[in-house]
C-alpha cells in the first residue's frame, strides 16, 4: 500500500475527498479533415501500477491516435443525423479493423443491425499462444454517445468480479472518464480499443490461471 502511495504521488492528488484517486492527463493528437484534433483523455488510476500499465500502454496509444474522431452528435432518436453519425461508426471502425489486421494484432469482428442499435460479434485474446475466443454483444443507449456502450461477454458472467450482471464488464475506473472528456469524438471504435482490449489483457490471463476459460481448438470449439 505504501509503495502505491508513493506511485501515485507523482501523478498528483485529486481532492481530499479523493486521496485514494490520482489523475494522469495525456493527450492525443491526430490530424482528420487537415486540422488538428487533441484528445485530453482523464485518467483516474485505481489499480496496481502494474495493472494500469497493461491498461494503458504505448500500443494502445499509438492505435487511438490512429482512429477517427467522430463529428456528429447524435443517438438513436435523431434520425438522419444518426445515419451520419452511423456512417462515421463504420468508418473509424473499418480503419481500426484494417489497423490491426496490418500490424499483425487483429482481435475482433464486429456488426451491428440494420438500425445501428444492437451490435454483436466476437473478440478474442491470444494466451502463451492459445486462443481464447468469446461472443460479445451490446446496445446504443438512447443517451449515446454522452453515455458510453455496455459491452458485455454474457459467457464470463460470474466469473470475475469486474463484470456486471448479463456479463456487462466493467470499465469505471479506467474508461468512463476519457469517454465523459471526449463525448462524440468516441465512438464504439475508441469503445473497442480503450474499453474491450485493456479488459481482456488483464482479466483473461487471471481467468486461465484460475482455470475458468479453456482455449478455443482449431476446430472452432472450446477444449
Amino acid at each position: 500500500r505504501d509503495l502505491f502511495v508513493r506511485w501515485s504521488s507523482q501523478l498528483g492528488r485529486t481532492k481530499k475527498k479523493h486521496r485514494s484517486r490520482s489523475v494522469c492527463s495525456l493527450v492525443f493528437s491526430t490530424w482528420q479533415n487537415e486540422k488538428e484534433a487533441s484528445i485530453e483523455i482523464c485518467l483516474f488510476v485505481g489499480r496496481p501500477p502494474q495493472q494500469q500499465s497493461k491498461m494503458v500502454d504505448e500500443a494502445t496509444k499509438k492505435t487511438l491516435a490512429q482512429i477517427p474522431l467522430l463529428k456528429t452528435k447524435a443517438g438513436p432518436r435523431d434520425g438522419p443525423q444518426w445515419v451520419d453519425r452511423l456512417k462515421e461508426e463504420y468508418t473509424a471502425l473499418i480503419t481500426y479493423v484494417k489497423n490491426n489486421k496490418a500490424s499483425d494484432s487483429d482481435w475482433f469482428r464486429l456488426e451491428s443491425n440494420k438500425q445501428g442499435t444492437r451490435w454483436f460479434g466476437k473478440c478474442w485474446y491470444i494466451h502463451e499462444l492459445l486462443r481464447y475466443e468469446f461472443d460479445l454483444e451490446f446496445d446504443i443507449p438512447v443517451t449515446y454517445p454522452a453515455t458510453a456502450p455496455e459491452i458485455a461477454i454474457p459467457e464470463l458472467e460470474g466469473k470475475t468480479a469486474k463484470m456486471y450482471r448479463g456479463g456487462r464488464i466493467c470499465l469505471t475506473d479506467h474508461f468512463k472518464p476519457l469517454w465523459a472528456r471526449n463525448v462524440a469524438r468516441f465512438g464504439v471504435a475508441h469503445a473497442m480499443a480503450l474499453g474491450l482490449g485493456p479488459w481482456l489483457a488483464v482479466e483473461i490471463p487471471d481467468l486461465v490461471e484460475k482455470g475458468l476459460v479453456k482455449p478455443k481448438e482449431k476446430g472452432g470449439a472450446q477444449k
